[in-house]
């Protein structure tokens, strides 16, 4: 998997290069978890083209998915770039998500950069 781990504002973050495989499915998803906690990173930033193209299909389930496995590890996920909706169930998803804390879309790292520099404040 080609990824890399920096630390990001006080905190270890993997990010997964925008090219590769797809991550869909369960193993796709622990064989980034399992990088992750050998990194040490609290924090998983996936670009929006990597993730399944069903992860935007709330319906799937995939995101739920996904989402789920990232939580059970204590790993925060990040979603880099657009899911594509910018109305709708998928655009008011994002919204709620970036509220909290366990699932963020940034448009890009450095959203991602000053997101956490604001955490830390």
């Amino acid at each position: 998997m080609s990824a890399q781990t920096t630390d990001r504002h006080g905190v270890r973050v993997l990010v997964l290069d925008a090219t590769g495989p797809a991550i869909a499915g369960d193993e796709a998803v622990l064989d980034v978890v399992g990088q992750a906690l050998g990194d040490g990173a609290e924090v998983v930033a996936i670009p929006a083209s990597r993730l399944d193209p069903a992860f935007a299909q709330l319906a799937s389930g995939v995101a739920g998915a996904v989402v789920q496995k990232f939580v059970n590890y204590r790993l925060r996920l990040v979603v880099v770039g657009t899911l594509g909706a910018t109305s709708g169930p998928v655009a008011d998803w994002v919204r709620e998500a970036n509220r909290g804390r366990e699932l963020w879309f940034v448009a890009d790292l450095d959203e991602l950069d000053a997101r956490l520099n604001a955490a830390r404040t």
